[in-house]
């Protein structure tokens, strides 16, 4: 397989993860309804993959060769882990296409923090790229973004694409020397870790579902929203670099409006169509940038790198 053939199979891949990320409003706002507390949503997220593959974590810790970019994955996780729970808490006042628009902007702040972190200078057609997402997401939010809504939940929404940001930047550019499974645990991890203290401060009702139905929404969101997609994310996004793994993942977008649509009635019109469409055109504007070691590898199958 070539690696041109390669690095459209990964975008493609990122392309998937996204569509499951976007589901999760149908999870996450069925399960506030109940009565859960947005962070107890966050850390059902997560909790599954940590749980079952511990060893994974802990094996990553001990080993020398691999520690210290497990703690950047647990770090990052901690971050993603906390600032989704302003988008879940988001998800409770506004339409989903309007919580969806704010965390659009997550592209951009991917690109800042992996310029400023790592040095990692975006090309002009990425800048351009990131501007056109965020266009998209204007003409798709429309009216709802500019009219009355409460404030402070949409600025606490912010800490969401901050967080996935930071997420994507580690990810390829610390994580990419671990096997896949010990990226998708290392950052499942970190979130759990964060979300934790919240969890044993709050009370019995804000924490465990209420019954069978709020159990299998919990079950989809730790599947279908998170050890799959995610796993496959992980895979994924280090052969083709931050820049096009955040543009790729705007699919997102165009999927929340379509759970907006179908799940609550909310409208879709000519402006999401187009917003779409823009983001498609984003998606194939952002040049990939895989990293060094990623790149070795595929042009190595056999042999190659250690890796943990």
């Amino acid at each position: 397989m070539s690696d041109r053939l390669r690095l459209r199979l990964a975008t493609l891949g990122v392309v998937v993860a996204a569509m499951g990320f976007g589901v999760v409003p149908l999870f996450a706002r069925g399960l506030t309804d109940a009565g859960m507390a947005p962070f107890a949503v966050a850390f059902y997220r997560y909790v599954l993959v940590s749980a079952l593959f511990l060893p994974v974590l802990l094996r990553a810790l001990w080993n020398r060769d691999t520690r210290v970019a497990a703690l950047w994955g647990v770090g990052s996780g901690t971050v993603m882990g906390l600032g989704w729970v302003g988008y879940v808490n988001a998800l409770q006042v506004v339409p989903v296409g309007t919580a969806g628009v704010i965390y659009m902007s997550y592209p951009v702040f991917t690109l800042v923090v992996a310029w400023a972190v790592f040095s990692d200078r975006p090309s002009g057609r990425a800048m351009l790229a990131a501007g056109l997402i965020l266009l998209a997401a204007i003409i798709a939010g429309g009216a709802e973004v500019m009219g009355p809504a409460p404030v402070m939940p949409l600025v606490l929404a912010l800490a969401a694409p901050f967080g996935f940001g930071v997420g994507i930047s580690v990810l390829v550019h610390r994580l990419s020397g671990l096997r896949p499974l010990t990226r998708l645990t290392v950052v499942s991890s970190g979130s759990v870790l964060g979300l934790l203290p919240l969890v044993l401060g709050a009370s019995w009702e804000q924490v465990i579902p209420s019954g069978l139905d709020a159990w299998l929404l919990v079950a989809g969101i730790a599947l279908a929203t998170a050890l799959v997609p995610q796993l496959i994310y992980s895979v994924c996004s280090p052969m083709i670099g931050a820049a096009r793994s955040a543009m790729a993942g705007a699919v997102e977008l165009p999927m929340m409006f379509l759970v907006g649509w179908l799940a609550y009635g909310e409208r879709l019109g000519p402006a999401q169509w187009l917003a779409g469409a823009i983001v498609l055109g984003a998606i194939l504007l952002t040049p990939t940038r895989a990293t060094r070691n990623v790149s070795m590898n595929i042009a190595r199958p056999r042999g190659g790198f250690r890796r943990s």
